[in-house]
Order: structure tokens, then C-alpha cells, then sequence
């Protein structure tokens, strides 16, 4: 661990300039997660090889449970374990909050160079799915917009296709995990290998609205307001429910520790 650690700073201190002058020392979060930029770009914004993801900005249950993921051995990269293996849940969701808070914009997505019915099919999946197969429309729990629904459901938009990719295959083949129920794990192995290339091309091409932040999760639905003499009682509308269940653990308790 302490090598993992000294090639770490190691990288930092060549990413940031060897001649620099080092930062002042503020101890905050966003000095202790500098090692996290080193990787996902400056801020969390990325990575420049296309499989570093985006961090900023993402649901803070959604970075909460994929560092608890890596930790436990649900997802599987050496480099994030070792680093993780030490911190505590409460640590972790500290880290989480940090990066979800931050507002940054997002690049413009590459141009799409794949035939026009791949990226119709693609964008059939998105936002319709495909009853047929059982599988549901990727809006159906990662919102309208594709930008993600708070706490726990990330946005698809603005990641490189070789990024969502990479994640699809690794859920189809078990690498990638998350608690039971594992929905993703079910969907990725519905799809067939042409739907899953083809999705991942128009998701990586289409362009990010104005707002690009998380939505918030739906009302719990309302009870039915009580008849009354003499007129018909209208139940409240209730959100539509998503397609399948999901797994993700709860953010800790203040001071319950790991």
C-alpha cells in the first residue's frame, strides 16, 4: 500500500509540474482527492483516453456505491482497491458529496461516424426500448433527459462510447457488479451485441441539454383523496414507477463508522 501510495504522489507531482511550487496546504476534500484527478482529469471532468469516466457532477449515491463497489470487489481495477481498501463508508460518502457538487460544463460530444439506421436504432433503445426483449428504455430510470436521477442513477450523456462500451461488456460478463438485485447485469446480457453497439453510438454522439444536472426522483405516489357526498373523488396522478428494481446500499450514518 505505501508503494501504491509513493507512485501515486509520484504521478501527481509529474502531472502538476516538477518545477512548480507546491499548493498551499488547505486540508480539505478537494486537496485529498487531487490522486483522483490524476486519473479522471482535472476536477473529475474526465480522463483523456476515454475510459477515465467523468466524476463531477454525478449523483452522489451513484459515486458512493462505486466506490463501495471497488472496495468490496464488485467492480474490479487493482489501482481503485488498493487506494479504497483503508477508507471507511463515511470517508467515501465525504468523497462522493465532494465530486457530486461540482458544476462544471461538459465538452462537446465527437461526431457521430456510424450509418444513420445504427444511430436510429440506438436512440430507439434510449428512449423506447424494446418490449420485445424485455428491455427497458435506458429514460426509463436514468430520466427524460438521459441526466441522470438523483440519488443513486447516473447520467449516460457526455461519457466516450469506448467508456460505456467497456461497462456494457463487463456487466455482460459478470466484471462489473452492483448489490442484488443487479439490474444493469440483466439488461446488458439482453442486449444483442449489434443493440449494444449501436446504443452506445448515439448515447456518445448526442449532445447534452442546457441543464445537464441530475433530476430529482420522483413523489412517492399520493393516496387517493377520500370520496365525498355528492362528487367523485380524482386520485392524484402518480409518477410512472421504474421498469426494474436496482440494487445500491444507503449512505452512512454520521458517526456509525464502516
Amino acid at each position: 500500500m505505501r508503494g501504491l501510495l509513493l507512485s501515486f504522489a509520484l504521478a501527481l507531482w509529474l502531472a502538476t509540474g516538477a518545477s512548480a511550487q507546491p499548493a498551499p496546504f488547505r486540508d480539505d476534500m478537494a486537496q485529498r482527492t487531487l490522486a483522483c484527478t490524476v486519473c479522471h482529469g482535472r476536477e473529475g471532468r474526465a480522463g483523456p483516453d476515454g475510459y477515465y469516466p467523468r466524476i463531477a457532477g454525478k449523483p452522489a449515491g451513484y459515486l458512493y456505491n462505486q466506490l463501495l463497489n471497488f472496495r468490496e470487489g464488485r467492480r474490479h481495477y487493482g489501482l481503485m482497491a488498493g487506494l479504497l481498501d483503508t477508507l471507511s463508508d463515511e470517508y467515501l460518502y465525504e468523497m462522493a458529496q465532494h465530486f457530486a457538487r461540482l458544476d462544471l460544463p461538459y465538452p462537446a460530444p465527437h461526431a457521430a461516424a456510424f450509418p444513420a439506421e445504427v444511430l436510429q436504432r440506438g436512440r430507439e433503445l434510449a428512449l423506447q426500448g424494446d418490449a420485445e426483449r424485455r428491455i427497458p428504455a435506458c429514460a426509463a430510470c436514468h430520466g427524460k433527459t438521459l441526466t441522470g436521477v438523483q440519488p443513486n442513477t447516473p447520467g449516460l450523456l457526455g461519457l466516450p462510447r469506448d467508456y460505456l462500451n467497456a461497462q456494457l461488456g463487463a456487466w455482460r460478463t459478470g466484471q462489473r457488479r452492483a448489490l442484488p438485485p443487479d439490474c444493469m447485469g440483466e439488461i446488458a446480457r439482453r442486449l444483442a451485441p449489434e443493440d449494444l453497439s449501436a446504443v452506445t453510438a448515439w448515447l456518445a454522439s448526442e449532445p447534452l441539454p442546457k441543464d445537464a444536472k441530475p433530476v430529482a426522483a420522483g413523489p412517492v405516489p399520493a393516496k387517493a383523496a377520500p370520496r365525498r357526498k355528492g362528487r367523485t373523488a380524482q386520485p392524484a396522478a402518480a409518477p410512472e414507477p421504474p421498469p426494474m428494481r436496482c440494487g445500491s446500499a444507503q449512505p452512512p450514518v454520521a458517526g456509525t463508522g464502516r
